[in-house]
């Protein structure tokens, strides 16, 4: 497993598609999290987003601001970086051209999914990074406090961080291995993440008490209801209070075995083709 973890680190890194994921999720968390806030904060308008109020861009409101975007925004790049990594091999024929070389299929499986994994915590240390930089240059403009959260608090916040990521990394990848490709997979990731869980939060739960209590058992209100328990702002979109903080995060980890689990089974047993 381990030449296959190197091999994939290589892979990933050298692929262009990572690091401009990486650059539009930067790119979507400053602006969301930061920059439309602070301006309808200082800018005397009105609105959900000016009521959050100059508070939530400052250090210690990190934790939550950073979280955020991660039960959606994150969250669907994050599938489509699945989707890319492990789907692609079907495009590309690699799959076939790595496994006649020795490994097995759990054990280049096994790699792939570890450097996913990092990825995906590589991920949510960049955005921290940006959300401290940010609130820091904003806190000096203001003059406002430069105080942040406890190490507890922020090393809880990069846990849930990288456990909410690194689930919807692995629901990309199974569905790369599901579908055997790429575009298929993107497309009904981003479909799920993007408008099926807000039609079921927004539109049919509240209509249908069956729907309502269903909805408690989806990776998406799971991952939202802890980063609410965290401090994101309810407001922010797939943010929702249904769970508990710890009930969220037993949901997201519960997936994230389920779909790890579904993807090593579904490559063991069928044609690799």
């Amino acid at each position: 497993m381990v030449g296959s973890f190197r091999a994939e680190a290589v892979k990933l890194t050298k692929r262009p598609a990572t690091w401009l994921l990486l650059g539009i999720a930067l790119l979507l968390g400053a602006l969301f999290a930061y920059v439309i806030p602070y301006l309808g904060a200082t800018s005397g308008t009105t609105g959900a987003t000016a009521d959050r109020g100059l508070a939530a861009t400052l250090p210690a409101s990190i934790v939550g601001n950073t979280l955020g975007g991660y039960p959606v925004f994150l969250g669907a790049l994050l599938v489509v970086l699945g989707v890319l990594f492990v789907g692609g091999e079907y495009g590309w024929g690699s799959w076939k051209t790595v496994l006649t070389q020795g490994p097995s299929r759990g054990s280049v499986l096994a790699g792939k999914l570890s450097v996913l994994a990092l990825a995906a915590l590589g991920f949510v240390l960049a955005i921290f990074l940006m959300g401290t930089v940010a609130s820091v240059l904003i806190a000096a403009a203001e003059n406002a406090s430069m105080a942040f959260p406890s190490a507890v608090d922020i090393l809880r916040g990069i846990g849930a961080g990288w456990l909410i990521a690194t689930m919807w990394t692995m629901f990309g990848a199974v569905l790369g291995i599901l579908l055997r490709g790429v575009a298929l997979a993107v497309g009904l990731g981003l479909v799920w993440m993007l408008v099926v869980q807000n039609l079921i939060s927004e539109l049919a739960a509240p209509l249908l008490p069956w729907v309502d209590s269903a909805q408690r058992g989806l990776p998406g209100p799971g991952a939202g209801s802890l980063v609410a328990a965290l401090g994101a702002p309810v407001a922010s979109p797939g943010v929702s209070t249904v769970l508990g903080g710890g009930s969220g995060a037993l949901v997201v980890a519960a997936y994230l075995v389920g779909f790890v689990a579904v993807g090593a089974v579904v490559l063991r047993r069928r044609d690799i083709l």
